[in-house]
């Protein structure tokens, strides 16, 4: 299923408490025309016995795009000999290059995100080398790979996460901008607007106060807010998006604390409405 522009998708990472098929209504009814999903999501099904052909096939049904699937997060040397064994330490090291592109494969995920959680700043060498790999073991399945940078994270801003794209000099390897990540990290939109338009392979809208919390991490996964609720300059960067002439998809990613206390329906009823509401102005205003 193809995803017309300019379309919206939900990013479902937020809503991974709630079983996949049973977010696939509420994200129709939000209106949204695309998902991204979890490994994990597509493990839990194949688990009961439902075929990835069937659980993409439910997504179809549904009228939403499969997008990208989220995430790789052991794909460095030291992410392999990290010693965490708490419940997200072993998460993690299970989300490992050829596990994770096979899965997204089976089920025909566009394209993957990849991270460095894990707080182990890289080597330009190693994680140019170590993405590479990524994209030379996606690409016979004709699947994206795309780094997010996490300021909490090894691969802290839009700079370094560029770095690594750039020395790894596939075609199918590019870059994911979330509007938290970018702002919060520092991120210029003047580097952006430098950057080849083609290797931004998804955009992920949400909002935050002006004053950031002091733990970086609790605010990215509980204190995000719609976008045109908060600080930033979310039509500014739909703006340098547009410049560039990307046209990856966009999607909407809020980590809440509502997420987990009321209804997934109630939750992201005004989510597209607010997204469509900041791409209208800026694309008004330009």
């Amino acid at each position: 299923m193809t995803l017309p522009s300019p379309d919206l998708v939900l990013s479902t990472p937020p809503f991974g408490h709630v079983p996949l098929l049973d977010r696939l209504a509420p994200a129709r009814a939000a209106g949204f025309d695309g998902i991204s999903i979890l490994p994990g999501d597509v493990w839990a099904l194949e688990q009961t016995g439902m075929a990835a052909s069937e659980i993409a096939a439910r997504i179809a049904d549904a009228g939403l795009a499969l997008m990208e699937m989220d995430c790789i997060a052991c794909w460095l040397p030291a992410h392999h000999t990290r010693q965490d064994d708490s419940d997200l330490g072993k998460l993690l090291r299970s989300l490992t290059p050829e596990r994770v592109i096979d899965t997204a494969a089976r089920i025909s995920a566009r394209s993957i995100t990849v991270v460095e959680i894990m707080g182990l700043p890289p080597s330009l060498d190693e994680a140019a080398s170590a993405f590479a790999r990524l994209c030379d073991l996606a690409a016979p399945h004709g699947i994206n790979v795309h780094i997010e940078f996490l300021p909490f994270g090894g691969i802290p801003d839009l700079a370094s996460g560029w770095a690594i794209v750039e020395a790894a000099d596939r075609p199918n390897g590019g870059l994911t901008i979330d509007s938290w990540h970018l702002f919060r990290s520092g991120s210029s939109l003047d580097l952006l607007a430098t950057l080849p338009g083609e290797r931004i392979h998804t955009v992920q809208i949400n909002d935050a106060p002006a004053v950031a919390q002091a733990d970086m991490l609790e605010e990215t996964m509980t204190g995000r807010l719609l976008p045109g609720q908060g600080s930033f300059d979310l039509v500014g960067l739909i703006h340098t998006l547009d410049g560039i002439g990307s046209t990856a998809p966009i999607s909407v990613e809020i980590f809440s604390q509502d997420n987990h206390t009321r209804p997934m329906t109630e939750v992201v009823g005004p989510w597209a409405g607010a997204a469509r509401a900041i791409l209208q102005q800026a694309r008004t205003a330009a």
